[in-house]
Formats: C-alpha cells, structure tokens, sequence
C-alpha cells in the first residue's frame, strides 16, 4: 500500500511514523508503521471507542487494548502474533506488533472460494498449535474466526488479535449486555453467557474449518439472535465437500464441551489430513456405568440460567434440509414433539413406581443401596467457592470399557476419577530474592477423588517449564477418609533484579491423567540476590497432616 497523505508528522509514542492502514475491524484499526529507533516496519493497532459511548465504557474498552497486548506477550510461538510494545498516544494505549506479510484466511476464501479438506487441515493444525500455546499460558483467545488468521507469505499461518481474550485469573472486561465474539463462531457455552474454557476455542476452530471448505458457516442466520439460537439448538447441516476433513469437525461441533475432541487429538488429526491422510471419527469420551452426567458450561449467569443440557443425539450431524419430509423441520412442531416424548416417559416412569409399590410385600428389610454411590465426603480445609476463572476445576474420568461385568444383583463400582483445581493464596511478590516462602507467590490446590482407597500421583509444572518444585508426587486417600483433601504450594522461582511473569497449574498422571487450571504469578527482584540460591518451596496437606505427601 502506499503511505497516506498528511501522516509524515503522525508519531505514535515518540518513536512509530503511521504509512498506511492495513486492515479494520470491530475495534479500530491496524496501520503499517516505521520504528524510528530500531529502524524496522511494524503494525500498529489503533482502537476508535464507539461514538456516543461514555467514559466509563471507553476506559473498559481501553482496558481492554492493553489486556490484549499482555495477554498476547505472554504467549511466545510462531502461530501467534508477536507483540513488540504499548505505546499511548493522545490517552489511548496502542499496541505495536510484528508486521506479517501476507492476507488473512477471509480475504482468500473471499477471493478464491472454499479450501481443499487438505489445505484446510494444514491451516487448521496451525491453529491449534497456536491455541495450545495460548492455553497453557492461561490465555483463551474467544474469536476465532478467517478474519483473525493470518496467512503469511512466509508460509507461516499466524493467529492473531486477542482483544477479547480471557486471562485466566482475571476479571471479564466486558461492556454490559455486549456479545463477545462472533455469533456464528461463538460456543454453544458462551451463547448460553457460560463462562468458557479451551473446548471453546476448539469449537470457534470447528465452524472456522467447516466455513474453510464449504464456503459459508454453518450456523449464519438472518440476525445475531437468531444466530445464537442456531449454535445452541439446530444440529450441524453435514457438509458437503468437507471429505477427510469431515470427522475432525463433527469430534469439534459436538454441542457439549466435554465430548469435543481434546486439543493433542484435534491437532493429530488435523495433521493427518493436511498430509493427505484420512482419519476416523472420535467416539465422545465413555458416559461411565451412571450414564452421561449433566456437564456445567462455568458459573450462571444473572438470573441463574440453567446449565446447557447433555446432547444424546446420535451422531454429530443432523439430517439435511433435502432429507427432510416437506422441506425444512418446523422448530415448534420439533419442540412439541420433544416436550410429548418427556411427557410419555415420564408417564411410564411414574407407572413403574405404582406398579413395584403396589407388588412390594414388604419383605427382606431396608431397599437393597449397593447402586447407590456414597455422597462426598467434607473437605477438611474449606475454600470458599468463587465464580473466578481460577477456581475451575477440571476432571477426567477412566475408560471402563475393559472392567468385569457384575452380577445383576449388585452395581458396579465408579470408575476412578480426579478432580483439581488452584486457588490463589498470593499472586505477586515484590522485594529481596529470594523471595521468603511466607511471601512468596502460592496457591491451594484442591484434590476430589470418585472412589477410595486412591494414590493420586501429581506435579507442579510453570507455564515456562518446571516449577520450583519438581518432580512426581503421591497424595494418598485411604479407605473412609474423606474424598476431598488440600495442599498448598509456594512458587520461589526468581531471576536476579528483574520480573518474572508465569503461571503455575498442576498436572495429575494416576489414577487418570487430568490437568488443574492455570494461575498467573509473578516475582520482582529489587535488589541484587545473595549468593546461596533460591529456597524451595514446600507443599503441606491443609487438613491438619503432619507434613507433604509422601513421594
């Protein structure tokens, strides 16, 4: 592009000349610009708050600029944009970037048409290890969509714009009642305004794919409500011309977070097609032998919205317009049809119960309980329940397919199962290093076991490598104890007279492979650090043990 008239004395922060506009969006624009210090070119993103909006919601818009540029430094990968500086300009931050070179996905799906299944799995596979990246910095992007993937000249494929992105362990800087993303790439999760996770993004990736080699999106609607509407009830239309592609976005576009493909098979499959392979479908993870649970999609939201309820449908893709007696399905008589079914199993049930009561003679005693699970026990270390990113838990549950049968007059056992999740105690320190363990930064991570007696077998791991205290370790649950246990971790990692910025997050191998979530820490050295090295840190059960656990 040519640079624009009337710009050559347009600086921004004392050092970056405006030449030419490169691209607009919903939240400013991005101008080509020259360092003046360093000599290069770079992209500079400038942010125009709305006409008629009031201070308040611009300082949040703002906010949310400068949250962007952090966010999107602390991810460093080859498929993410790197972020040079934040310079401010007239009471407005802007954000100084690496110059990519090339077009975004839209512009060439717009100029060329669709993609090849093959193609797009390549770009896809990108993607996703620029997703992995952000997410194990703690980092979900939220928009992922052709407009914010850059193809490089280079071959590079970049993902870029986080200026809606959700760091974990931050406040949401959302303006009231705004729609956060694009609707038609939005989770059916964050249509319901629950609060998203990775699975999120993964979907966003779905519908960006099925957009890629279809040439449209597969929930675009008349309005944004309408949209909305479509993400969270209509089944997925089959594609057409999707191929070896088809299988990875129908284990993407699975209406329940859970069920999704996980980000390492996401990528494995998508590179397999990008090599001009085929793969097979992903089955959803098994429900166990209490059938499929009901999944929360985060916190409600103001007036308590009632949780996304589990998909049983069959298959991932739902039957075609063209397959459909009489044209499209009419939502209603679909609605009605659902509500009558409840209504006759319901009946039934209701029946049943009649039935056993008025056979029942009363003897053997008590009701046989052995399919009854036993309800949790307390938690000896009480942690206030917050709506916060960082007290998420995850969990993984074990294949059961190979267990024994069990007789008919007993319930087999649950399957193990593990639960994690960190809370911040302190998350920063400032001063002399090291930094002394009562100071420093720490959280308590909370362990929920499905069954006892169980050795959970765990470490702590950083967003930039091992933690400062590594290595596997061995909490054990005995049988009766309660299944719900503490422990409180300090992080002494440091480097001499300057910044740390990183996120802990543990990460548990046995009796299931299950990841807690991540929380941002850091530690600033003001003096020289004396000689002797860091101190470690230490780990102590919060419920009155008398030490870490053993291994």
């Amino acid at each position: 592009m040519s640079e624009v008239p009337g710009n050559e004395e347009r600086v921004i922060g004392g050092r970056y000349r405006l030449l030419s506009p490169l691209g607009r969006g919903g939240m400013g624009e991005v101008w080509r610009a020259r360092d003046e210090v360093l000599g290069r070119e770079v992209a500079v993103k400038e942010v125009r708050a709305p006409a008629g909006l009031d201070s308040p919601d611009e300082q949040r818009l703002y906010a949310r600029l400068e949250r962007e540029a952090w966010a999107a430094a602390r991810i460093s990968h080859r498929n993410v944009v790197t972020v040079y500086d934040v310079a401010t300009h007239e009471g407005r931050p802007w954000i100084v970037m690496e110059l990519v070179r090339g077009l975004s996905l839209s512009d060439v799906l717009e100029a060329d048409g669709p993609l090849s299944p093959q193609r797009a799995g390549h770009i896809g596979a990108e993607i996703v290890a620029a997703l992995r990246a952000a997410h194990d910095a703690g980092v979900l992007h939220r928009d992922v969509k052709p407009a914010n993937v850059l193809l490089a000249n280079d071959g590079r494929v970049v993902l870029t714009d986080f200026g809606i992105a959700m760091v974990a362990g931050t406040s949401t800087l959302t303006m009231t009642g705004e729609v956060i993303g694009s609707p038609e790439f939005l989770s059916p999760e964050q249509a319901l305004g629950r609060t998203p996770g990775p699975a999120s993004d993964l979907w966003s990736l779905g519908v960006l794919l099925y957009a890629a080699v279809e040439g449209s999106s597969p929930f675009r609607q008349a309005t944004p409500l309408s949209t909305l509407r479509a993400v969270v009830d209509e089944e997925l239309p089959p594609p057409r011309r999707a191929g070896a592609l088809a299988p990875v976005i129908a284990g993407l576009l699975r209406k329940d977070p859970a069920e999704r493909l996980s980000t390492e098979e996401a990528e494995h499959q998508l590179r397999v097609v990008g090599a001009g392979g085929e793969v097979r479908e992903v089955p959803p993870p098994d429900p166990g032998p209490y059938g499929t649970p009901t999944v929360a999609y985060g916190t409600p939201g103001a007036g308590g919205t009632p949780p996304l309820p589990t998909r049983v449908a069959p298959g991932a893709f739902g039957p075609t317009t063209a397959d459909a007696p009489g044209g499209p399905p009419d939502r209603q008589s679909r609605a009605g049809v659902v509500l009558l079914v409840g209504a006759v199993v319901l009946l039934l049930a209701l029946g049943g119960l009649a039935w056993a009561l008025a056979h029942n003679d009363g003897g053997g005693g008590g009701g046989d309980t052995a399919g009854t699970p036993s309800a949790p026990g307390p938690v000896s270390h009480s942690t206030p329940r917050s709506s916060d990113a960082t007290t998420k838990s995850h969990s993984a549950t074990a294949d059961t397919s190979d267990t024994p049968s069990h007789s008919a007059g007993s319930s087999p056992p649950p399957a193990p199962s593990v639960k994690v999740s960190l809370k911040k105690v302190r998350g920063s320190y400032e001063g002399t290093c090291p930094p002394p363990e009562d100071a420093a930064p720490a959280v308590v991570a909370t362990f929920t076991v499905g069954r006892t007696p169980v050795d959970v077998q765990y470490r702590w791991v950083t967003a930039d490598g091992e933690s400062s205290d590594p290595g596997w370790k061995t909490l054990s649950f005995g049988s009766g104890d309660p299944r719900s246990r503490q422990v409180q971790h300090v992080e002494t990692g440091y480097e001499a007279e300057k910044t740390v910025h990183n996120a802990v997050q543990l990460e548990v191998r046995s009796p299931v492979a299950a990841n807690s979530n991540s929380v941002a820490y850091s530690v600033t050295c003001t003096e020289k650090t004396p000689t002797g090295g860091a101190s470690s840190s230490y780990t102590e059960p919060a419920d009155g043990g008398s030490g870490p656990p053993a291994g």
